[in-house]
């Protein structure tokens, strides 16, 4: 009886033996085999040799792989191509990697999985690598194309007319944010490969809205028409006619402002010919002053004031200055702040 027991034991035993060392010769002759169920970058490679996996991925992917990463902006393209960034698939890795996942779990587990037609249902990530300066550079390049200041809204002075030039939005761009994006569509093969480039938009310190605020008031001086206009908010608010600088002694051209302002002012003869014996000396308020009234200072000398010489206006006659109506000079020195910006055309 014990014999008997022996025996079916060690059959049993001998079967078991015989099942494990054909379990693992099985296995054995499995481990270059990726098992079914396991995708690489988007590439079924179940039940095929290291070799035939490597050339179907290089055949699937390359077309993925040689698309160009774009990066957009209001309209604006920027392109990096694969062979700038020297990118390339490490298709050795990516096998050995689909192995791996094959091989997880036990001989047992393995071998059933095999036999009743089971799978292991793994995706691996693709294995990209690329130049990481020559994404540096592109990167630094369309931050560099795309970044801009803003710009204030201005005025476009000219003698009789004030034109408003807009403010423009500034932009700055996220740099960091955008290597993240281009580096991460570079190394994945199912993107999209285009980016919207992120960036924050930077407003004008002074806005078209608040131009106005900006020039609440500003005089033009249209010598060819021997016209003098006071602008409040951008709009003609008077009007003056004026006598300019004579031939020679040219009333100054440019975009000034008034530096200072004096009533009844004295005259300071300049240290100039024409001035004759007066040269160099000051002129006390009076008949013999020819700086009536008002005196409002612009460049080197020369200004605007009030003049009894009222036949003298719409002429140039003057020797640099603007001559105005005693009236009318004293309207506009009411009417215009120290520091208020005077062009003259």
């Amino acid at each position: 009886m014990r014999s008997r027991r022996f025996l079916i034991v060690a059959g049993l035993v001998a079967v078991l033996l015989v099942g494990a060392v054909g379990a693992y010769a099985y296995d054995h002759s499995q481990r270059d085999t990726i098992a079914d169920g396991v995708v690489v970058g988007g590439v079924e490679l179940g039940g095929l040799k290291p070799a035939a996996a490597r050339d179907k991925l290089a055949d699937e992917l390359h077309r993925r792989l040689a698309r160009p990463v774009v990066v957009t902006f209001e309209r604006k393209r920027y392109v990096l191509s694969p062979r700038v960034a020297r990118v390339r698939a490490q298709y050795r890795a990516m096998v050995g990697d689909a192995l791996a996942v094959s091989r997880e779990g036990s001989i047992f587990a393995r071998v059933s999985r095999s036999v009743t037609g089971g799978t292991v249902d793994e995706r691996v990530r693709a294995r990209i690598a690329f130049d990481d300066r020559a994404v540096d550079r592109f990167v630094a390049e369309t931050v560099r194309a795309l970044d801009r200041p803003p710009k204030d809204a201005t005025v476009s002075f000219s003698g009789s007319s004030l034109g408003e030039v807009e403010g423009q939005d500034g932009v700055t761009v996220d740099a960091r944010r955008l290597r993240r994006a281009v580096a991460r569509e570079l190394g994945t093969v199912g993107g999209s490969r285009t980016i919207e480039a992120q960036a924050e938009v930077v407003r004008p310190k002074v806005s078209t809205a608040q131009l106005a605020q900006e020039y609440p008031t500003v005089i033009t001086v249209d010598r060819a028409n021997f016209k003098l206009y006071l602008w409040k908010d951008l709009r003609v608010a008077k009007e003056y006619t004026v006598a300019i600088g004579a031939v020679g002694l040219d009333t100054p051209e440019g975009l000034y402002a008034i530096q200072n302002k004096a009533v009844d002012p004295v005259w300071s003869v300049p240290n100039s010919a024409w001035a004759g014996d007066l040269a160099g000396t000051t002129v006390p308020p009076g008949p013999s002053n020819p700086i009536k009234a008002r005196w409002m200072g612009i460049f080197d000398g020369a200004g605007i004031h009030g003049t009894d010489a009222v036949y003298s206006l719409g002429t140039a006659a003057s020797h640099g200055c603007v001559r105005m109506a005693i009236p009318d000079v004293v309207e506009l020195y009411d009417l215009t702040p120290v520091d208020t910006p005077i062009y003259i055309a």
